[in-house]
Formats: structure tokens, sequence, C-alpha cells
């Protein structure tokens, strides 16, 4: 890893100098490698767009490390920006590096932004999507986060357009509102599947569709990340069959989100804390 980027100053001038770094390969989708996802959604999630995850404060774990993993293999082997606040650090912990190695992220490709506030944080994140050098950005943001409106999402999402580099909006605790978000999915953990001799299994997501701009919505995957082939595949436990949004609403949460429309550094690695509580 790099050194922290602590400061929107210091941050510019990492930004700039990624200006000299090869720009990622341009490909319309971001391919996840689960076909029945990727087919649902054309081919994959689209570039140079952004798309939110939100995931409860209990299960912040499964929705920044989906998050990272989509955002790595967006990014390729272009550098990856982590934007996060210094409050999500003391909550959330610091990044691990086993554990980011285990979602297939390269510690040495990935660059973390740690900024005083979300005001600051939302600054850097457009920012740093006008960098076409960069492959891919993260940014986690927790609970309301009411700066995140829906003038505040345009800016974002017109950056994206602009420079082509895709943004994933990683929603710790917070609710759905209108964005202009290309695509907002519902994160959960899952049971991982079982090995022989009882050895810890892959990491397993189930994914909702909440919305889509483009597209229908209200299905539901399992997906189980396989960190030797760096892809997802399907769970084999009937889980990524496609539910109708009906079901959806039968099952609660999806009443309230289709009423929003959609418009528009690395840190050091602790050695004092045990692994369970640094985030992946």
């Amino acid at each position: 890893m790099t050194e922290s980027v602590g400061t929107l100053v210091a941050l510019k001038r990492h930004i700039a100098s990624l200006e000299g770094a090869p720009a990622p390969q341009p490909h319309a989708r971001v391919r996840t490698g689960h076909a029945a996802l990727d087919t649902a959604l054309d081919g994959g999630l689209g570039r140079g767009r952004v798309h939110e995850f939100f995931a409860a404060a209990e299960e912040e774990g499964a929705g920044v490390g989906l998050g990272l993993i989509l955002a790595r293999l967006a990014a390729g082997e272009a550098p990856l920006l982590w934007l996060r606040t210094a409050a999500a650090g003391r909550a959330g912990g610091l990044p691990y590096g086993p554990g980011l190695a285990a979602l297939g992220v390269d510690p040495e490709r990935l660059v973390v932004g740690v900024m005083a506030d979300d005001a600051m944080l939302l600054r850097a994140a457009v920012d740093a999507l006008r960098c076409p050098a960069l492959g891919a950005l993260a940014v986690e943001l927790r609970g309301r986060a009411p700066l995140l409106d829906l003038t505040a999402s345009r800016r974002l999402a017109l950056a994206a357009e602009a420079s082509g580099v895709t943004a994933f909006m990683l929603r710790v605790g917070g609710d759905p509102a209108p964005s202009a978000a290309d695509t907002r999915w519902r994160v959960a953990a899952a049971p991982s599947p079982p090995l022989p001799g009882n050895g810890p299994g892959m990491s397993a997501f189930d994914l909702h569709l909440l919305r889509r701009r483009a597209g229908r919505d209200g299905l539901n995957w399992r997906l189980v990340w396989d960190n030797g082939r760096g892809m997802f595949e399907e769970s084999g436990d009937g889980r990524d069959e496609r539910h109708d949004l009906g079901q959806r609403d039968r099952r609660g949460g999806g009443g309230r989100d289709r009423q929003s429309p959609l418009s528009g550094a690395v840190v050091s690695l602790s050695a004092d804390r045990p692994a369970a509580d640094r985030a992946a």
C-alpha cells in the first residue's frame, strides 16, 4: 500500500499524478462472471455510471465488501480509489491487507482517501471522477448522508459519464432516496457454501436490485465470490433465481423505494486490532 491520503489537497495531488497512468480499457459493461446477473444487466454494470449499494449497519461488512469487489472488477489493472471519512474508520475499522486480498483487491493498486466529513468526501469524489486514469471509485457513506441529495448525485453522475470512471456508492445504514444512480441495490451477507473438511467457505452475498434506470428491477440473486477465479459464481442452492416485483413487495422493503425516482493513499495496516474488528 502507498501512503495515506488524508486531505483534499493531498488527494488532488495524488489524482493528478495518476494522469500518466494507463487508463483502463474501455468496455461498456463491467462483467461479474455471474451469468444470470450479467444477462439481466445486458452484459454487466454500466461503466462510467454511478451505482448505489445499501446495507444495514449490521451488514456493513457485506455491503462494503461486495462494493469493493465490484469496484476492483471495474478498475482492472488501473488504480482503485476508496474514499471514506475518519468517522467511518473509527466505526468500521481500518483496511486489512489479507482481508482485501481475499476479496480480490490488490492492496498495491488501492488508494484510500480519508476525508474529515461528508462534505469533503463528496467534493473529493467529484474531483476523483474527473481523472480518466482512475480505474474505479468506491465512496463509503454512513447513515442518512443528507448532503448526497439529487443535485450532488447528478454532479457525480455527470463527472463519471465524462471520464468513463465507474463510481460505487457504498451506503451503510442509509435509506434509498431519489438520486442519479444508474442502479440501486440492497446487499446482505449470505451463508457460505460448505467446503470439504469443514474449511472456511467463500464469501457469499444476497443481492437485490431495487432500481434500474433502464430495465427491469425487483430481482434477487445469491452471489458467491470465487477469489481463485476472480469472478462470482452461482450459489447452487437455487437462490440466484430471479424473483418478480410482487414477491419483493410481499417480503417487504419495496414499497417506498418504488416511489423514489432516479434522475440522476492507502492507510497502513493496523497490527494492534484483531482481524474481526477491521474492515475488509
